[in-house]
């Protein structure tokens, strides 16, 4: 079950986002993501009360831009990272957006071929985007249009 994130859920995140990432957000961050930033959109995927992934996008109005995307590792290659990512590129649909973007590193390969395959494109290379190791990072884009309205999970 997809759902709104909540500050209830910010440890099981946190413990996930140390695990997934090597520039993990802390509990401030997203306490700032779900109280104060109005454009900020976060969703937990829960099975039996377990949170196996989540994402977050910002509506800034005919574009959006997915912030974050974490799926635990046991839950991997089962799907639920392309649910989460289908359940935003929805909602762009219902709030009219017509351009949703995000940036990956480029060494995610994993990652790149999930975003290709939801119809994401690169577009450029943002030179050492990550502050932990200046990696690149691609900036990629998915038009949203008429194929996307009917999406399924």
């Amino acid at each position: 079950m997809i759902r709104f994130m909540q500050d209830g859920d910010l440890d099981r995140i946190l413990e996930l986002e140390h695990v997934l990432f090597s520039a993990p957000w802390n509990k401030e961050q997203f306490l700032d993501e779900l109280i104060n930033n109005p454009f900020a959109l976060y969703y937990v995927d829960e099975e039996d009360g377990l949170i196996r992934g989540y994402v977050g996008m910002w509506d800034n109005g005919d574009i959006a831009q997915i912030t974050t995307l974490g799926v635990d590792q046991t839950y991997q290659n089962q799907g639920i990272g392309k649910k989460l990512m289908h359940y935003m590129i929805e909602l762009c649909v219902s709030h009219q957006i017509e351009n949703l973007t995000l940036e990956v590193r480029v060494s995610n390969v994993k990652a790149i071929h999930l975003y290709q395959s939801l119809g994401f494109t690169i577009q450029t290379v943002r030179k050492q985007y990550y502050s932990d190791n200046h990696e690149d990072a691609y900036l990629m884009l998915k038009k949203i249009g008429e194929s996307d309205e009917d999406l399924r999970h």
